[in-house]
């Protein structure tokens, strides 16, 4: 009687329930993933961000080039003869009328520009894109497989490897024909061995992890194992190196177009620009000048954020950085 009595004393304390035990107003702690954290890391990096605004900024330009011309009131192939070139027939510095001056035909040079960049970003992220994807599956298929597979698919990555680039390049430009076609193929086919190269490697220590022996045991396809259990931790260094791919396939187009085995005339590019600025750059240095000066920020701002890039996904920099802040925290 003096049980059931205690039991509804309304003086008796409630019980504890768990949920209880969060105070109010107080938000949970939760767990965040693994690219939620490397976006705050880079977040925190001011050359990184700046460097995506500098390239958001090439992408907003490339987009809006017909808007550009349109405002300027030149087309990228318009030649003005007559306003565009001095008395002597040379390129027209910069003016008013045309802000970073003239080439050679008298067309505008900031529209040429603009109309490049397109050219060139769109070369350097097709390219990288068929690159990793196809270095991706041949390093998953090496490194999960092993003997045989990977012993032949490992040979293969080798020689794509020591092909020297420019030659192969010329030979198969002069039997094809220079075409953005062929440069967007040329590129990424001299671009996917070392991703997968690196792929591969990933792999062959992730295929003995616990996981993936669970996920075989219960099972699974070879195929689910290596794109659902494999593939997702694999993504950062393939993110890591897409980042840095992208400005070496757009100096990579800028290069075969000066050498007039990219993308043929009059389709303006910034490699072809350089090669017409030649004959030029003594008497008119804006004609090297703008059109190089474009190449440098666009590839140097690809190559910054990709640093970013690496060092957000790194897990040791964090470990780096924490042990010279104790030291640090210590000599004090």
């Amino acid at each position: 009687m003096t049980t059931d009595l205690a039991k509804h004393d309304p003086a008796a304390p409630e019980p504890i329930v768990p949920d209880a035990l969060e105070l109010e107003g107080e938000s949970r702690i939760e767990g965040r993933t693994p690219l939620q954290l490397a976006w705050a890391k880079l977040r925190r990096d001011k050359v990184a961000m700046v460097s995506l605004v500098v390239i958001a900024i090439i992408i907003i330009l490339a987009l809006a080039a017909p808007l550009v011309a349109s405002l300027v009131g030149h087309g990228p192939d318009d030649q003005y003869r007559q306003a565009g070139l001095t008395p002597a027939g040379l390129p027209k510095p910069p003016t008013g009328q045309f802000i970073m001056g003239t080439d050679d035909l008298g067309r505008d040079l900031f529209v040429r520009i603009i109309y490049g960049s397109r050219i060139s970003l769109l070369v350097g992220v097709l390219s990288t894109l068929i690159a990793v994807a196809v270095g991706v599956v041949i390093g998953i298929v090496a490194g999960y497989f092993g003997g045989i597979v990977d012993t032949v698919l490992a040979r293969l990555i080798d020689t794509v490897l020591s092909i020297p680039f420019l030659l192969a390049a010329i030979a198969i430009v002069s039997i094809s024909g220079p075409s953005l076609t062929v440069t967007v193929i040329v590129i990424a086919f001299f671009s996917w061995s070392s991703v997968a190269r690196i792929v591969r490697g990933q792999v062959l220590s992730i295929r003995e992890r616990e996981y993936v022996e669970a996920a075989r045991s219960l099972g699974a396809s070879d195929r689910r194992i290596m794109f659902v259990d494999i593939l997702p931790n694999v993504l950062a260094p393939v993110i890591v190196y897409t980042t840095l791919l992208i400005p070496i396939s757009i100096v990579s187009e800028a290069t075969l177009s000066f050498l007039g085995l990219g993308v043929p005339p009059p389709t303006a590019t910034w490699g072809g620009m350089l090669d017409g600025s030649l004959n030029y750059y003594r008497v008119a240095y804006w004609y090297l000048l703008f059109p190089g000066l474009a190449l440098l920020i666009t590839t140097l701002a690809f190559n910054l954020f990709g640093d970013g890039v690496r060092d957000a996904f790194d897990p040791r920099s964090d470990r780096l950085f924490a042990t010279e802040s104790e030291t640090e925290d210590e000599k004090k």
